[in-house]
């Protein structure tokens, strides 16, 4: 009963913090200045997530195959290439390299 009522309670914090977001945009103005950093920040973010993501297992290194599929991802997101060929292409890079042998 006591996992429910968390999930209960950290559902409806949630749900209060996304109606409380463009409530409060009316009302709060930040800088200019304040909302490029916000934006660049949270390009930080996701860029060491997807980076841990690609690089770590755990606490240890994924090996180079992983991070070799995320590098053909990117440059085929960079190309613009439809979605479904980014994944497939990562995936069969991962793929073959681990065949190989290359962890």
């Amino acid at each position: 009963m006591m996992p429910l009522v968390a999930i209960l309670a950290l559902a409806a914090g949630t749900f209060a913090f996304r109606v409380a977001g463009p409530m409060a945009r009316h009302q709060v103005e930040l800088p200019p200045r304040v909302e490029q950093l916000l934006s660049a920040a949270a390009v930080v973010l996701l860029v060491a997530l997807a980076s841990t993501s690609a690089l770590m297992v755990g606490q240890q290194f994924a090996g180079l195959a992983r991070p070799a599929g995320v590098l053909v991802a990117g440059v085929l997101a960079v190309r613009r290439a439809p979605f479904p060929v980014i994944v497939v292409a990562a995936a069969a890079t991962t793929a073959v390299l681990r065949l190989l042998g290359v962890a």
